[in-house]
This record gives C-alpha cells, sequence and structure tokens, in this order.
C-alpha cells in the first residue's frame, strides 16, 4: 500500500530525511511532488527509527521543506524489459533517452538483482573474441568472466571500449545469439555522443544497450545506472538465452559518487575518503556476471576504471583486482609511443584463459605461443635495461635480437589499428611470425612437437 506524505524534516545536498516514517524499508522507491507540478524519484539508503534518508535522483533543487509532497511506493525500484531493448538507449535509470516511446512490457524486474547460487555456477568457458590480438592472444576474454581494465586519464579506453563493442563475437562457427550492454557512468556530453555515434556508424548499434549517464546528471543517479544496466543483461542472459558482454565505464566515477553521497550522510571514511562499503559494493556488481547450470545465456562483464594518478595501489584497482579474474593494464608510456592499444601485456592477465583456450577452443598452440610471448617479452626488458648501462653497441648478438624482438611485438603485436580486427588464427600466427625473430633453442615454453609444427625462422631486419 502506497502511504504519502506532507512535508520533509531535512534536505541535505542529494539526501532528504523524513520523519515519522512508517513500514518504510531499504531500497523502497519514493516519489516526490512539489507544488509546480515536478515529480522526482528517489530511494531510501538508511533507516534509524523512525527516520527514513532518501536518495533523490533528480538532485533536491525546488524542493520545499514545507509543501513536497513524499509517496512511499511500496516497491525496490523496477525496470520494464523486454527483448526490445535491444538497440535502445535509456539514462541512467533506465529511462528512454531516443524519442522511441517507453518499453511496453508486463516484466518488472527489481534493479538490485538476487545473488546466484555458488552452487548454480557453472565454470565459464568459451571465448568471447575481440579481435585485438593483445587481449585474444594473451588474457583471453571468456564467457562468464570478469575482466576489468585499468586505465588512467588521458588514456584511449574511451576508444578501446568503442571498439570491442564494434568487433566483439562469439566466434564464426555459431548461431549462438550475442548482444552488448553499454553503461556510461559520469561522462562527458562529446565521450557520450563520441559512442554514441560510433555504434551506429559501424552498424552494431541494432545488438546495443545503452545506458547513459551523464557528468551534468545527478551524482545519485550515477550509484543506479550499473545497478539497472547488470539487470538488463541478465534478463537477456537468463530469460532470453543470449550470450551477453556488460562494459562498464568509469567504475571510478561510481566509487566516487559513493564517496561524496556517504559524506553527505556523515559516514566514517575509510581509506582516500571512500566509504568502509565500497569492497562489498563493487563485489555486488562485478559477481554478477556469471553463467548459470541448465540455463543458455552467459553475463560477462568488462569494467573500466582510471587509476587515479596512474596508481595501481589505489583502493578502487585495488580492490577490483581482489574480486575480479584478472586485469588488462594500458600503459602511458606505450600510449607516448603511439602503441595503440597502449596495453602492457606483463602486469596484465587473464585467470580464467586457460579453461576456454586449446584444442577445441581456439588452436592447440594458443596457451603455449601465449607463454612464450610472455617469457621473451620480459627478457627484452632484461635486454633493454642492460643496454641502458652499456649501450646498445655492447650487447650479444642474442640480446640484439631481443630488443628487436620487443620493439616489433609492441608495434606489430600489441599495436593494431582502430578499426583493425584480427581473428585469433591471425592472432597465433603474427604471434609465430616474432618468435621465429628468435633461435629456436630460445623457445623453451613450448612443447616440442607444437615447436616443429609452426616454427619458422623469421628474417630479422637491421630497425623495426
Amino acid at each position: 500500500m502506497a502511504i504519502e506524505y506532507l512535508g520533509l524534516s531535512e534536505v541535505n545536498g542529494p539526501l532528504v530525511v523524513l520523519e515519522d516514517v512508517k513500514g518504510a524499508f531499504f531500497d523502497e522507491m519514493v516519489e516526490f511532488r512539489m507544488d509546480d507540478g515536478t515529480r522526482k524519484l528517489g530511494r531510501i539508503v538508511e533507516i534509524y527509527e523512525d527516520k527514513a534518508v532518501i536518495q533523490v535522483f533528480e538532485g533536491t533543487e525546488s524542493m520545499s521543506l514545507i509543501n513536497t509532497h513524499t509517496k512511499l511506493t511500496g516497491h525496490p525500484m523496477e525496470i520494464n524489459l523486454s527483448s526490445d531493448i535491444l538497440g535502445r538507449t535509456f539514462n541512467g535509470i533506465g529511462q528512454p533517452i531516443d524519442g522511441l516511446g517507453p518499453i511496453i512490457s508486463d516484466t518488472k524486474v527489481n534493479v538490485n538483482g538476487l545473488p546466484l547460487n555458488p552452487v548454480t555456477r557453472e565454470y565459464p568457458r568459451n571465448y568471447i573474441r575481440t579481435g585485438i590480438s593483445a587481449i585474444d592472444g594473451l588474457t583471453t576474454l571468456i564467457r562468464g568472466q570478469k575482466l576489468p581494465i585499468f586505465s588512467g586519464n588521458g588514456l584511449p579506453h574511451d576508444q578501446l571500449a568503442a571498439q570491442i563493442v564494434q568487433q566483439a563475437s562469439l566466434g564464426d562457427d555459431t548461431d549462438e545469439q550475442f548482444a552488448i550492454v553499454f553503461a556510461a557512468m559520469g561522462v562527458k556530453y562529446d565521450v557520450a555522443e563520441f559512442f554514441r555515434r560510433t555504434f551506429e556508424e559501424s552498424g552494431v548499434s541494432d545488438h546495443v544497450v545503452m545506458y547513459l549517464n551523464l557528468a551534468n546528471d545527478p551524482v545519485v543517479e550515477r550509484l543506479i545506472t550499473p545497478k539497472v544496466a547488470l539487470t538488463a543483461a541478465e534478463y537477456l542472459a537468463f530469460e532470453r538465452g543470449m550470450h551477453i558482454l556488460v562494459i562498464l565505464t568509469d567504475i571510478t566515477s561510481f566509487a566516487e559518487a559513493m564517496r561524496e553521497v556517504s559524506s553527505s550522510k556523515g559516514e566514517i571514511p575509510s581509506r582516500k575518503g571512500y566509504p568502509g562499503y565500497l569492497y562489498s559494493e563493487l563485489a555486488t556488481l562485478y559477481e554478477r556476471a556469471g553463467i548459470v547450470k541448465g540455463g543458455k545465456g552467459s553475463v560477462t562483464q568488462i569494467p573500466i576504471l582510471t587509476m587515479p594518478n596512474d596508481d595501481i595501489t589505489h583502493p578502487i584497482p585495488d580492490l577490483t583486482g581482489y574480486i575480479t579474474e584478472g586485469q588488462i593494464v594500458l600503459d602511458r608510456q606505450l600510449h607516448g609511443q603511439a602503441i595503440y592499444p597502449p596495453i602492457n601485456v606483463l602486469p596484465s592477465l587473464s585467470r580464467l584463459m586457460k579453461d576456454g583456450i586449446g584444442e577445441g577452443y581456439t588452436r592447440v598452440d594458443h596457451q603455449d605461443v601465449a607463454n612464450q610471448l610472455f617469457s621473451c617479452y620480459a627478457k627484452v626488458g632484461d635486454a633493454r635495461a642492460l643496454a641502458s648501462v652499456i649501450g646498445e653497441d655492447e650487447l650479444s648478438p642474442l640480446d640484439k635480437k631481443y630488443l628487436l624482438f620487443g620493439n616489433a611485438f609492441e608495434h606489430e603485436f600489441v599495436g593494431q589499428g582502430p578499426l583493425e580486427n584480427r581473428t585469433i588464427i591471425d592472432t597465433l600466427e603474427k604471434g609465430w611470425e616474432l618468435l621465429g625473430m628468435l633461435p629456436k633453442e630460445e623457445l623453451d615454453r613450448i612443447d616440442t612437437k607444437i615447436l616443429d609444427k609452426y616454427y619458422k625462422p623469421t628474417e630479422v631486419k637491421a630497425e623495426v
């Protein structure tokens, strides 16, 4: 039963306090109506005895302590869902902003979701092809995985996200349905336009659902945007049997919005001013990825976060690393060399990669090639360090080959065009071409039979 109250006790930033409340519950949706007919939405974020603290999505401007009508709806936040959401664009709280009208459906789903019973989870298998060699070859994305991208301010993570949306697929020989849910939090208008225009021009927008929370939208809305996006993803995956890739950018904006609202509530801050429940809130989002036993669909996540001051020990990337199954790290030094995408492969990893590649999934030599490329590129770092001390001319012939290999690896394997979509075979062949620059006896991470089958010496150029 909906209950209506007149007047507010307190207004503090995006929060209002209502007293003498009966029968309210945490996360309950609230409707506000002002004297001028303006309506706003909020949700209860704290209850103390007969007081309720309510977050207002549209901000508290023009709200009066005396004449504001507050109506408790008796249900948590819900959104209408159907397969018609594909190809549509919504704001941060799930309202259409593409001028195509509301979603008409009998299906209303609670955006807070329900935690998956670990027993009902199925172990992630099969890979999702992104067309990007550094990801597909060395940090393979597996269906049902959560694999974040750690970036920094000014690095091309937006361009990389758009490229993944355009190129991502389940492979060439499958008839399974695939779609993408894209959620942007706190992005500038020109960035949102870049995503929208890129998806339209590339012809992929018909299987993309977009949720856009702009920088000038209310901070509180930012907290609900990823939950709305993941609710849509779960519906398409578990009700419609589709394989869904969810891209969330930027998780740092989400965490900073949480810090701002927490400060308004007067909560005691934890590390760097973030609330103590930052870990559990991030886990609540990330753990909504997975595969349910007996179901056809899957939810795979690529959260993107910008590390403040490029600090990988900052609370946001630090806690994200605990929860997720690996990370893809973008590097400012590679970006400075005009290498795109500037993925630093050494600190990047995919913990589930080993179970979704190889014979029956990609190609039998995939794991060996990845291991050998990692090993050789690590030795490149040693050769470069030595060259900086004694000079490149004084290096041994083998170390000079490693320097050439390192430059070729960065420019030809990691680096690729923003419109270049490589198959997994292209990626593996490129890996073998680079490994051919080194003597066969140096390739000690590859099975002998595979080495004999695929290894071909490559003519080493004097300069790369």
